[in-house]
């Protein structure tokens, strides 16, 4: 039975080490496109133990290292999606406007085959993120797609702050004031959700504190107060460590938030999606907030019908800073050619493009004195283009995590799934319909949605409700 136990935390220790290897390796004579410190020609990068190690000219490889040659090539750091739903079992936890007790950290799918796409088109790093049922939903998870460990663990990136879904309007006043007939029905309801629960959060934590000086006091006998997960979340938003991520798209919605935020002494905030960012640009970057935008994705229900390809280099130019996110697994596969919207519609130029899928994700999600450019010390998540990532006819062609090639368009074998069943074909991938929101993913039963109707009868069905 001993030999049976050792046997299998062996293989369990072997299968999480997989996933938590660091690689040694150098990349030749590549056009390195660093986001922050410009553009180098004909320039190796060396990495050390998933780090990179040194940028720089004619390095010499210690024996053994993997060498990739990338001549012709064009090297640059690997892209960060800061709104994904992929990776994870669950996105909406429907039961309540607010669930800030829950969180996607407990449901990391390693298996999914999106993430070795999302891998080959370049992507790194992911926030896998709540829905957008709630007005204060789940807790969100920052992950490494470190495809190839069995260990859910394994994908988290490690030390990555904590982060927060939030959401305004339609969606949670729909699936609670419309499904369950309970408050938010309005967006001014939903104002009061929030404002209620950060209030309830300052007397727990008053609670608590007056508590823990007291029981210092001899002859003391109070009771503690009762511990509550909800109020332990939501009272960490309050001394800010944790990061809000707020679904949001209307001007007056988000200029709320911001009031809101304002009156609570809460400062780390970034609106996801922002459609109408660009009308109160000055106001975001002067309370100090960030947006991550689509590039040119709106008008799929009333209360985004209004926006413009302009906003993210709007919101760029009033020193917002901003990035540009998917919310859809296909999407996020073509991020580079996103972000390259952004030189037609604004004129952004190349290292502020690329900034929108690199440096200013991961400054959203605090991770920016690790990832997000190529520099010196910080992790080796890396993606090689053939052709300039922001050219029409750029292709990835390896994508690189902690300096372990993940993605190798030419060596990779053609099936790459992780649990093969030669039974089974390959999964279908479906193309994503652009007239639901990605982060109501699972709420459709709310509103007897079929998956049989099309995109007009859906919003048909849900304008009725």
């Amino acid at each position: 039975m001993k030999k049976i136990l050792s046997i299998y935390i062996a293989s369990c220790c072997a299968l999480t080490g997989v996933a938590q290897d660091r690689g040694n390796l150098l990349i030749k004579n590549g056009t390195v496109l660093t986001v922050t410190q410009g553009t180098l020609t004909e320039t190796d990068v060396l990495v050390k133990d998933g780090k990179i190690a040194q940028i720089a000219k004619n390095i010499s490889a210690p024996q053994g290292t993997k060498i990739i040659d990338a001549k012709g090539l064009f090297v640059m750091p690997g892209i960060i999606d800061p709104h994904s739903h992929i990776a994870i079992d669950g996105i909406n936890e429907m039961t309540s406007p607010v669930t800030a007790e829950v969180a996607e950290g407990d449901v990391i799918n390693p298996l999914q085959m999106s993430i070795y796409r999302a891998l080959a088109g370049g992507v790194t790093a992911v926030h896998a993120m709540h829905g957008s049922a709630n007005a204060i939903g789940g807790q969100c998870e920052t992950l490494k797609l470190r495809y190839g460990t069995f260990d859910n663990d394994a994908m988290k990136m490690e030390g990555a702050p904590r982060t927060i879904k939030f959401a305004l309007g339609e969606n949670p006043t729909r699936v609670h004031g419309g499904g369950s007939q309970i408050v938010p029905r309005t967006r001014m309801g939903v104002e009061f959700v929030i404002r209620k629960s950060f209030s309830d959060a300052q007397k727990y934590m008053n609670d608590w504190d007056a508590y823990n000086k007291n029981k210092l006091t001899k002859g003391f006998h109070g009771q503690p107060p009762v511990y509550n997960l909800r109020m332990e979340t939501l009272a960490e938003i309050l001394k800010g460590n944790i990061i809000i991520h707020c679904h949001s798209y209307r001007a007056d919605e988000i200029f709320m938030l911001m009031k809101v935020c304002k009156d609570f002494g809460i400062k780390r905030l970034v609106f996801q999606h922002a459609n109408e960012g660009f009308k109160v640009a000055p106001e975001i970057a002067s309370f100090g907030a960030m947006a991550s935008v689509f590039s040119d994705w709106w008008a799929y229900k009333f209360e985004v019908y209004y926006s413009t390809a302009y906003n993210a280099a709007i919101l760029t130019r009033n020193g917002v800073i901003t990035s540009v996110n998917s919310d859809d697994a296909e999407m996020m596969r073509h991020l580079y050619h996103e972000a390259g919207k952004t030189q037609k519609y604004g004129g952004l130029s190349d290292e502020e493009a690329l900034s929108l899928i690199t440096i200013n994700p991961a400054k959203q999600l605090g991770i920016d004195s690790r990832t997000g450019s190529l520099e010196k010390g910080k992790d080796a998540d890396i993606a090689i283009f053939k052709n300039h990532p922001l050219s029409i006819y750029g292709v990835p062609q390896y994508t690189i995590v902690d300096g372990i090639v993940r993605f190798d368009r030419e060596h990779d074998p053609a099936d790459m799934r992780l649990l093969v069943d030669p039974k089974q074909n390959l999964d279908d991938i479906i193309p994503s319909e652009k007239g639901i929101d990605r982060c109501m993913d699972g709420t459709e039963f709310l509103f007897g949605l079929s998956s049989e109707m099309n995109t007009a009868e859906k919003e048909t069905q849900l304008d009725k409700k």
